[in-house]
């Protein structure tokens, strides 16, 4: 786990207590997940486009789909699933911990 992973986890966590009040704990861990995967489908986007030698200004040479299933690193896949763990095992605790309820 890295710098960058780890962050992400924190700021999920924090997104997720922020919301937890208002939809719920588990809610509240997908919309954190999901602001995160969302970023990382966006830079897969961005560095296909690079690769294809887009320039600022230009339409993206990239279609809709593809960065859900192309350009995927392992640290982007970690970026995702760092957040991931860290609400599932947040909303777990605080549905089976008797201090969180």
């Amino acid at each position: 786990m890295n710098k960058t992973q780890l962050e992400h986890a924190l700021i999920a966590l924090l997104i997720q207590l922020a919301l937890w009040p208002f939809v719920g704990m588990w809610i509240a861990g997908a919309i954190a997940v999901t602001l995160f995967l969302g970023r990382e489908i966006s830079q897969n986007e961005y560095r296909l486009a690079k690769n294809r030698e887009w320039q600022w200004g230009e339409v993206l040479p990239v279609g809709w789909h593809e960065g859900l299933w192309r350009g995927w690193t392992k640290d982007a896949v970690f970026d995702v699933m760092a957040p991931l763990v860290a609400c599932l095992v947040f909303a777990w605790l605080a549905r089976y911990c008797p201090l969180l309820n």
